[in-house]
């Protein structure tokens, strides 16, 4: 089932392409002999003619409000572009028994914590997201010189499943990155 801004955003762009489709066709076509067959308005139909647009621009307040408009058109765009590019869905976490709730950037400190306090873990960056009782976490573990990553998979396997028993009605989806550090060789000089 497709949610509403899902198909809200898929009839917007629809309706964007058909609208673009129309007027490249249109400029496409305007110098051809097909030109003629276009269902376009005589010129003396125009919305706004060279006289009416000459008298709006001698208005005072026609530049502005068309400047306004324009940069109030720019802003929603813009605004509604930025939210298709957020991820993750909400940010809290409904905790089991209590009603209470977490907030997933609470969760990825505390689970990066526990992570770096494993044997053989240098560094380490979680990334928690959550939507429709998913919990989705993806760890990227930087393991320490000559460590193997046999010996620090037990103890993330620990982590993940304290994870899932925190957020007991959610189900935990994890993916482990492991990286090693290099060796740091002096340079001589």
């Amino acid at each position: 089932m497709q949610t509403l801004r899902s198909v809200l955003n898929r009839t917007v762009l629809a309706l964007t392409g058909l609208a673009l489709l129309a007027g490249g066709s249109a400029l496409a076509l305007s110098g051809t002999p097909e030109a003629g067959r276009l269902p376009v308005p005589p010129a003396h139909h125009a919305f706004l003619t060279g006289a009416r647009l000459a008298g709006l621009r001698a208005q005072g307040w026609w530049t502005p409000g068309v400047m306004a408009g324009s940069f109030a058109a720019t802003a929603l765009c813009a605004l509604w572009c930025a939210r298709q590019f957020r991820v993750g869905g909400s940010a809290l976490l409904p905790l089991p028994g209590t009603g209470g709730t977490v907030r997933t950037r609470a969760l990825e400190d505390a689970l990066s914590h526990d992570a770096v306090a494993l044997n053989g873990v240098a560094r380490c960056r979680t990334r928690v997201f959550s939507s429709h009782g998913r919990l989705t976490v993806r760890l990227h573990l930087w393991l320490q010189p000559g460590v193997t990553p046999a010996a620090v998979l037990p103890g993330v396997t620990r982590l993940i499943g304290r994870a899932e028993s925190a957020t007991a009605p959610c189900t935990v989806h994890s993916r482990v990155r492991l990286s090693h550090l290099s060796h740091r060789v002096p340079h001589v000089r």
